[in-house]
């Protein structure tokens, strides 16, 4: 293959890599705040979960400025693989059906098939730097004798073949894929749909590509939709890798999905399914927003270069 025929195939998912490890680097101090809200319930049954400003304000006063980046390594390596594969699969898909459909834009079944498929793909890859990051984060929120002291990403993945072997790092597989499906529908599947709403009322031709207000507006709307249709299972995904052998029967809290739910609901009511739902849209209505907006800008620097 000729070196620009390689560098055209190879761009969804350099770009798509790149500006998705940039988003999570920018927010990942929101993410840490989301998955201990979601936590909270399950380590603090009865007690009401505290703010996102609380979580952020107590992690500094206790443990420093550097603790909001606890587990950005993990991060780093899981947009590497989990963001490529899903932003670069998508529109490599997408690409496909749109010259299957003679050039014209696809529909939204269409669009939504993409992203259902680029991301059950992609968690498959990404799930175990997901189950490392889980882990990191939540970490110090365990009794100091239960806490596991992970030292990185490395350690986190290493130690957790060796003592719980490699089924493992696939802890919380299921919900992690309806999560991957349901975000990358609300995130890119609804981001071009609501780019050609959004620039129908902006007047924008997008003959040279959306408008920066284009883009703002329709990336905001994909930041709304991939928190509302994602959440319910990431709750249950975080819910799911973070748990721990009771100490006294070596039993693990939840059996599987389905089990997972019915004591969310039992416990915490229909709610409990959306706690944190501050923390987690203020994570993904930024990081898409930084992703959808600078792909664009590290997509013309790209063509620039291998052009």
């Amino acid at each position: 293959m000729a070196p620009n025929a390689f560098a055209k195939k190879a761009e969804p998912f350099v770009c798509g890599g790149s500006a998705a490890t940039f988003a999570s680097c920018v927010i990942h101090p929101i993410d840490l705040a989301k998955v201990r809200m979601q936590l909270y319930g399950q380590l603090n049954p009865g007690k009401k979960i505290p703010s996102f400003v609380e979580i952020i304000s107590n992690m500094v006063k206790s443990d420093g400025v550097t603790s909001i980046y606890k587990g950005v390594d993990a991060a780093i390596g899981r947009q590497l693989v989990y963001g490529t594969a899903r932003i670069g699969l998508h529109r490599s898909f997408s690409d496909i059906l749109v010259e299957r459909n003679g050039g014209k834009p696809i529909n939204f079944l269409a669009k939504t098939l993409s992203g259902m498929a680029s991301g059950s793909i992609a968690v498959c890859i990404g799930t175990p730097f997901d189950i490392a990051l889980v882990r990191l984060q939540s970490d110090s929120m365990a009794p100091e004798k239960e806490r596991r002291n992970y030292k990185n990403v490395f350690d986190a993945l290493i130690r957790t073949v060796k003592d719980e072997g490699v089924g493992a790092l696939y802890k919380g597989l299921a919900p992690n894929i309806l999560r991957g499906m349901s975000m990358n529908v609300g995130m890119l599947a609804c981001y071009d749909q609501a780019k050609e709403g959004v620039a129908k009322l902006l007047n924008d031709p997008m003959i040279n590509g959306p408008t920066i207000g284009t883009k703002l507006g329709s990336s905001a709307v994909a930041g709304f939709t991939a928190a509302l249709f994602s959440l319910p299972f990431d709750l249950i995904k975080s819910r799911l890798m973070a748990q721990k052998p009771d100490p006294e029967t070596g039993k693990m809290p939840y059996r599987g999905i389905a089990d997972c739910a019915m004591k969310i609901f039992k416990k915490e009511g229909p709610l409990g399914f959306f706690g944190g739902f501050s923390a987690y849209y203020g994570r993904c209505a930024p990081h898409a927003m930084i992703i959808l907006l600078s792909i664009e800008s590290i997509t013309q620097a790209y063509k620039n270069t291998f052009s």
